[in-house]
């Protein structure tokens, strides 16, 4: 880590201990599941009448499993389901940890049960974790439990025949910005978390960001309106964005990118406000000519890549890229 990003990190926790008290207020300790793959398509219904729900692949060529756990915190079992490839092979095979949106705060992994199965039936070993949305833990609880699942994957590796030098994440929406947030911050130790196989790498070779933010506190990011109702990134962060701005900073990619950021893609929807940041991450990246890809999908919804017809050109992407790139 350079050392310009070493006094961010240094100052994002100096103003941690001496800021006002991080709120709790949205602390339940209950898993928010109301957005839903169901409440998502209602909501695209409204402005997309033409969307359709996605079908899943069933075939002997995948296997699933379900519920395994990749770490443990207090009482707290966190888990992740497996979708890969049922035919055997000398071969191992690249990753891709798939991340669920819903703005830190709810959604879950079953989200994203038929793009890892369509990925798997590409050749593809796919994990999908659930994370500590911030009913439960604050930032950066999320980040912790998904380089946990990193390294939890780097471990197994000989159980799915994996290839630990092409391991990607792809997210959708709070889930992008994770995804990116992973794949530029490694070795950043406030990040990286004391749970689950810490002797292996939590290192991303290739980055997926489907409509998620790169940056908080950005001209083009709509993170951070209180006035109306908290934010999700408020109950995220525990503080306004004035209040703690450097704690914001150090949620986002943005404050990372640079010589040691993996090849990254964008997928992204035609709301403008969801790739906040995005063209400073890829001028970040040029000077080290790192491979950066986008595709906008012209007059689409923010949930674009869950239903058709966009989503058969997001698995396209995403294949053609990761062949690309690993």
């Amino acid at each position: 880590m350079t050392l310009k990003n070493w006094y961010i990190v240094l100052i994002a926790w100096l103003s941690v201990q001496f800021s006002s008290a991080q709120s709790t207020k949205g602390l339940t300790g209950i898993r928010d599941t109301s957005y839903t793959l169901r409440s998502a398509y209602e909501g695209t219904l409204k402005t997309h009448p033409n969307a359709k729900m996605v079908s899943g692949i069933i075939s002997k060529n995948i296997k699933v499993k379900k519920g395994i756990v990749y770490a443990t915190v207090g009482s707290r079992l966190l888990v992740l389901d497996a979708v890969y490839p049922n035919k055997p092979t000398t071969k191992q095979r690249p990753v891709v940890v798939i991340i669920h949106g819903g703005g830190w705060r709810t959604g879950n992994k079953n989200q994203h049960d038929a793009l890892a199965q369509h990925l798997a039936n590409l050749g593809y070993v796919c994990f999908l974790p659930e994370y500590r949305l911030s009913t439960e833990a604050l930032f950066p609880a999320a980040v912790h439990d998904l380089k946990a699942a990193i390294r939890w994957v780097r471990a197994n590796a000989n159980v799915y025949q994996i290839d630990t030098n092409k391991v990607a994440t792809l997210g959708f929406s709070a889930g992008g910005q994770l995804s990116a947030l992973l794949g530029a911050s490694a070795n950043v130790p406030y990040l990286e978390g004391t749970i689950g196989n810490l002797h292996h790498s939590s290192k991303i070779n290739a980055v997926i960001d489907i409509d998620g933010i790169l940056a908080f506190i950005h001209p083009e990011s709509g993170e951070g309106d209180d006035s109306k109702r908290t934010s999700a990134a408020t109950y995220w962060f525990g503080y306004g964005k004035d209040e703690n701005p450097k704690l914001w900073e150090q949620g986002s990619a943005l404050t990372y990118a640079g010589k040691n950021t993996p090849p990254t893609l964008f997928l992204n929807s035609s709301v403008a406000r969801m790739h906040a940041g995005r063209e400073d991450y890829m001028a970040k990246l040029a000077p080290f000519d790192i491979y950066t890809e986008v595709h906008e999908f012209p007059n689409s919804p923010h949930g674009f890549c869950l239903f058709e017809p966009w989503f058969t050109p997001t698995v396209q992407y995403v294949d053609a890229f990761l062949k690309k790139v690993l």
